[in-house]
């Protein structure tokens, strides 16, 4: 039985939530989990169907699916459309769900049967080419960042519930990071991808003096080509800049044009 609330006099349901997992390390996931402080708070918001990280008993029977993970496999595929015709509302949790993620990297050496031979050696398994949800499905909502920064993804569901947009930051890393006052990594002679990469994370990263990777992808109108120059202005290594322009897939289309 739902409980009963309300939202300035207005009548509010617990939407039946399930949370999903294709190809990933689910820390996504245990993300979500971690802030005990603000859990049942976050709680509270839904009615928490499917999740096979903290509940054994499991339904069909919802209304918002949460999919972290890249698809890899055939049989991801038919998940994902299943849960894709079952769902109102479906949303990319993360950056292997939003881009690919960490695993899109061995689509980097074209090469799958190679890929395959030097990791599994003698005990091939089935694997492709690595591909975000929306290659495959409508994606309603992304969440970005790897892994996903907790108190981001609680509000987007509290909007989610109330009916409210949802708007992620159109600027990019710095401004976060300038606001917290951190001295910039490319005095250090660091690679950052700060200058180009979607704020929204608090400058995670640099606040610990470890550089951008760009886990949220592209903000509004980055200029990779400026970044280019600025690492080149600092002597910082072209191939540190496209290794991390690469980790995640954010960037794949944006880098085409680039000069190597």
């Amino acid at each position: 039985m739902q409980k009963i609330r309300t939202y300035l006099g207005i009548e509010i349901k617990y939407p039946k939530t399930a949370f999903f997992e294709l190809s990933s390390c689910e820390g996504c996931q245990l993300q979500i989990l971690n802030k005990e402080a603000t859990l049942l708070n976050f709680l509270d918001l839904v009615e928490i169907v499917n999740f096979r990280e903290v509940m054994s008993n499991r339904s069909n029977d919802y209304e918002i699916a949460f999919v972290e993970g890249s698809v890899t496999r055939a049989d991801e595929v038919t998940q994902l459309l299943e849960i894709r015709q079952q769902a109102k509302t479906l949303v990319a949790l993360g950056s292997c769900a939003c881009f690919g993620g960490v695993n899109q990297l061995k689509n980097r050496f074209q090469n799958l049967e190679w890929v395959k031979k030097e990791v599994y050696g003698n005990h091939p398994i089935e694997t492709q080419e690595v591909r975000p949800l929306s290659d495959f499905v409508t994606v309603d909502f992304s969440i970005y960042g790897c892994p996903v920064k907790k108190e981001e993804v609680e509000e987007i569901v509290t909007n989610l519930v109330l009916g409210k947009s949802i708007e992620h930051p159109r600027y990019p890393v710095c401004m976060e990071c300038t606001a917290n006052g951190n001295i910039c990594l490319f005095n250090l002679g660091e690679p950052c991808l700060g200058p180009v990469t979607r704020a929204g994370c608090d400058a995670w990263c640099p606040n610990n003096r470890m550089g951008c990777w760009g886990c949220r992808g592209p903000a509004d109108d980055a200029n990779l080509r400026q970044l280019q120059k600025i690492m080149d202005d600092h002597n910082i290594p072209r191939q540190a800049m496209f290794d991390r322009l690469e980790c995640f897939g954010g960037f794949t289309s944006a880098m085409k044009e680039m000069d190597r």
